[in-house]
């Protein structure tokens, strides 16, 4: 069996759920050490390896790829179909991100092996806890780090070259007013504007959708996750037993009185940092309309939460033009794009190395990956192994 698939299936029977790696992790050290690759986890429980350079003149590039999976710690039964690497449908496969890390092994294996390669040298990061919360790349210490190149390992489709992602903020709209009162005997007066009325009018005319896009695909948008209002503290507790819980509680709700409080919840993605401040002021100007309209009974106030900062496109197009040159080599259609998500590269794009230069990241694919997160996860082993060529030739063209 090829050695890139006999390392992959070799991680993948480690069950390592988020916070839950430490097997793997070890595994992993063990694995480079028998190559004489030296590993170590940091005080986080990351795994870091480093070849040293043959050639000082050259940059040192950095592969990284996180450790945990979707999933439990049940038994991983590996299924293999022809060309599909799957399990039982009992459990996720872990290809994500294992195929990453994986490759990763494979590769610092053969650079450290081949003695007469000229080369700048070769940093591996595995991280802890990508799909909960990323607690491991922001436990990373940077200024350790060498490199200010990265590929991260991490895109579910063969050719995907990935340059900017999309931030993830949160944003909440909160509508009070000063009275509110028994909807029929006080419904006639003028003070009692009813909150859920004003939150209607805000999400009424509020951005929503793809605000902008470009050649690269979406680059701002905004999505309305939730409009809460009126009397439901009644209805909360009985509601979760319900078949239909918004039914429910909208059918169950106080009618007669006239709200007083009421909130909407967004989030905004872009990949442009700008952008993403220019529609974040559109909703504090609609706010201020809205409050124009209705006078001083009314207050609203707006919050933002910055979940994940921007993978902002960089004016460095050395991976790209190094990618482009590495896929004519490997036969491989690369597809460079943008993503409208979160990913460990954002984290990397908006820190420095011990060389206190900026890291310039890419996502990219480097096998097909179907059905992520559930049973039916499967990769494809042609995919993979044509993956797995592109990315030796990146190594290569990258220290040409």
């Amino acid at each position: 069996m090829n050695k890139l698939i006999e390392t992959f299936i070799e991680l993948v029977k480690i069950p390592s759920p988020s916070l839950d790696e430490e097997k793997v992790a070890d595994k992993i050290i063990e694995i480079l050490n028998a190559e004489n690759i030296n590993a170590k986890k940091d005080s986080y429980g990351n795994v870091l390896a480093f070849i040293k350079p043959t050639d000082n003149k050259k940059h040192p590039l950095l592969l990284s790829a996180h450790m945990d999976v979707v999933g439990d710690c049940s038994p991983v039964n590996i299924v293999i179909n022809g060309d599909i690497i799957e399990t039982d449908k009992t459990r996720t496969l872990g290809a994500d991100d294992k195929a990453g890390v994986a490759a990763a092994i494979r590769l610092a294996s053969e650079i450290n092996k081949n003695k007469d390669l000229k080369h700048g040298g070769l940093e591996l990061v595995f991280t802890r806890d990508e799909e909960m919360g990323m607690s491991g790349i922001h436990n990373i210490d940077f200024s350790q780090l060498e490199s200010e190149y990265i590929l991260v390992l991490d895109s579910s489709e063969l050719g995907k070259f990935e340059i900017s992602g999309a931030s993830y903020t949160k944003l909440d709209i909160t509508v009070k007013t000063k009275t509110g009162g028994h909807s029929g005997l006080d419904i006639g007066k003028k003070d009692r504007i009813n909150a859920a009325k004003v939150i209607a009018d805000y999400v009424k005319i509020a951005p929503i959708g793809v605000i902008n896009e470009d050649e690269l695909g979406i680059v701002t948008s905004a999505n309305l996750g939730c409009i809460v209002a009126g009397g439901i503290e009644r209805t909360l507790k009985s509601a979760q037993k319900a078949k239909n819980p918004h039914e429910y509680i909208s059918k169950n709700c106080t009618d007669n009185v006239i709200n007083t409080t009421a909130c909407a919840h967004y989030s905004i993605r872009s990949s442009n940092a700008w952008f993403e401040k220019e529609l974040i002021d559109a909703y504090k100007n609609i706010a201020e309309e809205i409050k124009k309209k209705y006078g001083e009974n009314i207050e609203i106030t707006i919050e933002t939460n910055e979940h994940l900062k921007a993978f902002e496109k960089s004016d460095d197009n050395t991976l790209v033009n190094i990618g482009r040159e590495a896929a004519k080599k490997a036969g491989l259609r690369l597809d460079v794009s943008s993503f409208h998500a979160g990913a460990e590269t954002h984290v990397y794009a908006n820190e420095k190395n011990k060389h206190n230069k900026i890291f310039k990241p890419v996502l990219i694919g480097i096998a097909n990956i179907e059905n992520m997160h559930s049973p039916e996860e499967k990769i494809h082993i042609n995919s993979y192994l044509e993956g797995y060529k592109f990315l030796k030739e990146f190594f290569m063209e990258f220290n040409a």
